[in-house]
């Protein structure tokens, strides 16, 4: 049950695989470090591996904001491991580790304002029953997960989170999506991981989807979504090659587009047939 991890590199790009899950994480044009961090892991029982994956995005504006990532999606992905490993409900486990990644970065804090902080999002993804997969996701702030479908035959394309944001406070007061991107606020966050953060892990909303493949689980950092938000778009890049080519053609992208932020991919394909993974 090792944890691949990608945190902390001094390297411009980061690259992974364990031919389940694909990983990339990008420093992007205009950041001086990388402060994203992502991780995953395969767990194999009887009923099919269940594949466990994280992505962090470290608040830039606190104190090392990559050590906070790094620390969260170790922390995360280890302890939603142990708790498969002991036949907890995926719900369950998610919970466990967000509560891991919650302590983890905590204990980064050295005292009074200091207090290095992330988003984070997770994902478990198992096989299901009927020619189906299971996917359970939870989230804290703006990154974020998708289903994207390969083509009309399977479960089709939707974004599986939602961000602890201003601009989704400004959408759910009704404001149209893009014109809450455009407000500057929009990148504010209502919630996330810190010694600074009141938010208790166990009222964090948990989403369960039943999937049908061809197609791919995408978590990623909003380096990422902000030049595809869309999940039809995002589908287009992920599901059209590879999917190794697939997770460097989406980073690729961002950094096109501009890659203003540092950008991270985390894909874990889902093959066409009875409850296929990878």
């Amino acid at each position: 049950m090792n944890v691949l991890t990608l945190a902390e590199l001094e390297t411009d790009r980061g690259v992974a695989d364990l031919d389940a899950v694909y990983l990339v994480t990008d420093r992007g044009i205009v950041h001086a470090r990388n402060e994203d961090a992502v991780a995953a892991a395969v767990l194999e029982r009887p009923d099919g591996p269940a594949i466990v994956l994280a992505v962090s995005d470290g608040v830039s504006t606190s104190d090392d904001p990559q050590v906070a990532a790094g620390a969260a999606v170790r922390s995360g992905v280890s302890a939603c491991l142990a708790a498969l490993a002991a036949d907890r409900t995926a719900e369950e486990a998610l919970l466990q580790g967000l509560e891991a990644a919650f302590a983890a970065v905590r204990g980064l804090s050295v005292g009074d304002g200091h207090s290095p902080s992330c988003t984070y999002v997770s994902a478990v993804l198992r096989p299901g029953r009927d020619g189906e997969c299971a996917i359970t996701v939870t989230n804290v702030g703006d990154s974020r997960a998708y289903w994207l479908s390969a083509d009309e035959t399977g479960t089709s394309s939707r974004r599986l989170t939602s961000d602890d944001s201003f601009a989704q406070l400004l959408v759910a007061s009704g404001v149209d999506e893009e014109a809450a991107m455009r407000d500057p606020r929009a990148h504010v966050l209502m919630r996330w991981l810190g010694a600074d953060s009141d938010h208790v892990p166990a009222e964090t909303p948990v989403h369960s989807l039943r999937v049908r493949g061809p197609g791919v689980l995408l978590l990623c950092s909003d380096g990422m979504w902000n030049y595809l938000p869309d999940a039809e778009g995002l589908a287009a890049v992920a599901t059209g090659a590879d999917p190794r080519r697939a997770a460097q053609d989406l980073t690729d992208y961002a950094v096109r587009s501009g890659g203003a932020d540092n950008i991270t991919v985390a894909l874990a394909p889902v093959a066409e047939g009875v409850g296929q993974i990878g």
